[in-house]
């Protein structure tokens, strides 16, 4: 029996994080440890540097082609690197072309649904606390712009450095076979380790943990 064939799929957001290699080097050693343990054909590579809200994406296009080509299944390294949208990791699965995310790589249609609509939730929520913190430093007198695009900034680094304080728990989740959102915020919630905000753990804000550990870098919708 031929083994799987894969055609990777990594994305990253802005030009400078292409260059630097910043999340590309993460998304690549998640996808190089999947092909190693699924003993899989690893045919292609293709980098997009754009952001996940656009939808008409030219190495997209060209990864799709080649797996309709070569009969062989799309690989991300994370569901969120393909999008943060429901409607388009949709259109992805009901293409003709079979998608994998490498930190789950077993998730049925219904919980690829499910990721998607969280991680949509969550690209929403970070839009929304951008604008309410860029409001209220209008309304302290700050001047936009620049100042505002190094407070929304600030405000993520903060968060950055918060969640390295939960690495190593994390990683002793890991070590368990704990990956998806849900199990994780099940794990910390039995450990009686609180959230950012001192509450419970639920899928959205567990993803959201994930999501600054690795990567853990600014400019990642």
């Amino acid at each position: 029996m031929k083994p799987t064939r894969y055609v990777s799929y990594l994305r990253v957001s802005t030009a400078k994080q292409g260059a630097s290699g910043l999340g590309i080097d993460a998304q690549r050693a998640a996808i190089a440890t999947f092909i190693s343990n699924s003993g899989a054909d690893h045919l292609a590579e293709f980098i997009e540097v754009e952001s996940g809200k656009k939808d008409d994406r030219v190495e997209l296009k060209a990864a799709l082609a080649l797996c309709r080509a070569e009969r062989a299944s799309l690989l991300v390294a994370k569901l969120d690197r393909l999008a943060r949208s429901v409607a388009f990791v949709s259109a992805v699965m009901d293409s003709d072309v079979t998608l994998v995310a490498a930190d789950n790589p077993h998730a049925s249609r219904l919980v690829l649904h499910m990721l998607a609509a969280v991680a949509e939730f969550e690209r929403e929520q970070i839009s929304q606390r951008t604008k309410a913190a860029l409001a209220m430093a209008k309304a302290r007198g700050v001047l936009l712009g620049e100042n505002g695009r190094r407070l929304a900034e600030r405000a993520h680094s903060q968060a950055c450095i918060w969640s390295e304080t939960l690495r190593p728990v994390v990683e002793r989740a890991r070590a368990k076979g704990i990956r998806s959102p849900t199990d994780l915020a099940a794990f910390l919630n039995e450990q009686g380790i609180t959230s950012r905000c001192g509450g419970r753990w639920h899928p959205s804000n567990a993803s959201r943990l994930i999501s600054r550990l690795d990567p853990c870098a600014p400019g990642q919708p």
